[in-house]
């Protein structure tokens, strides 16, 4: 989507860290900004301060793991500025701790916000990116740990590889109708994303591994550290308009991925395929790279 003038986004998570960054990208090159949050002094805050950058620009209080408010949001967002073109799954929040002590709660939480609500926002905008026929373009914010794993927040990494997975599958599906999915992966990010906890929900109160207070702190201290918000959001930016699978930000990480993928592809087992096996495969890999092949976006550093 190189010409973006006029087109109208919508972001969940918009308010504060990346979906911030978008929002105030977005509307620097031209477009329509819808950004939904579910902190409503935060969004009215972002509003303000996006509208001294350019209008229009509409705010929506929305829970994204509720399928009938994202509903709701997507006919709000659409009725606000017309067609919606771009929709951009960002929100996500994180649980800190070894998986072995995670509760079901923790499990449930982080999987409704970090995975299940990236199926909502699609079921909700997607089809009415198809009903204008104009083409369009999803943007799943995922992150480093959608690649490269450790010790501490598997919940989250669970989720993050899900969310990438899921994303190059629906390339397959939708780029051949003329709407472009990217996947971002960043790593560290100036955000409010160690504040997670404030928006645990009753219902999931049941903590496995819970916070102290030196954690937190250090967390404080390490957060701005991150990039800038508005950074990752002209990156993002660049990676829409290139028609970019994958949107990497984070130059310190590629170091450390080639060496994981590297572990991964010793350990196949060094012996022939089977024919049998190999010839199934082959018509598969057909089926892929025939629209790789076709698709893929072509261009330059």
């Amino acid at each position: 989507m190189q010409d973006v003038t006029g087109k109208t986004a919508f972001i969940t998570g918009g308010a504060h860290g990346v979906g911030y960054g978008m929002a105030h990208a977005f509307l620097e090159a031209g477009m329509n900004v819808v950004i939904g949050d579910i902190r409503g002094d935060a969004l009215e805050a972002a509003v303000r301060r996006l509208g001294k950058i350019a209008s229009p620009v509409h705010g929506i209080r929305v829970d994204i793991t509720d399928r009938d408010a994202m509903a709701r949001a997507a006919d709000e967002a659409e009725a606000s500025f017309g067609k919606v073109h771009v929709l951009c799954n960002n929100a996500g929040i994180n649980v800190f701790g070894p998986i072995d002590e995670a509760s079901y709660d923790d499990w449930d939480w982080l999987m409704d916000v970090n995975l299940n609500a990236v199926f909502n926002g699609i079921k909700s905008f997607l089809p009415k990116i198809k009903a204008h026929g104009e083409g369009g373009h999803i943007i799943n914010t995922a992150s480093m740990a959608s690649l490269v794993s450790g010790p501490g927040a598997g919940i989250y990494t669970a989720a993050k590889f899900a969310v990438r997975g899921f994303s190059e599958c629906l390339w397959y599906n939708l780029v051949p109708q003329g709407i472009g999915v990217s996947v971002v992966c960043p790593g560290l990010v100036n955000s409010n994303i160690h504040h997670s906890e404030e928006l645990r929900p009753d219902s999931r109160k049941n903590v496995g591994h819970p916070q102290d207070a030196g954690f937190v702190s250090r967390l404080e201290q390490i957060q701005p550290l991150g990039m800038d918000p508005l950074e990752m959001g002209a990156k993002i930016l660049r990676g829409l308009k290139r028609g970019d699978l994958y949107i990497m930000t984070h130059p310190e990480h590629k170091d450390e991925v080639a060496r994981d993928f590297a572990e991964i592809l010793a350990a196949f087992p060094d012996e022939p395929a089977d024919p049998k096996r190999l010839e199934v495969e082959h018509m598969r890999q057909k089926m892929k790279y025939d629209i790789k092949n076709k698709y893929s976006a072509a261009h330059d550093d």
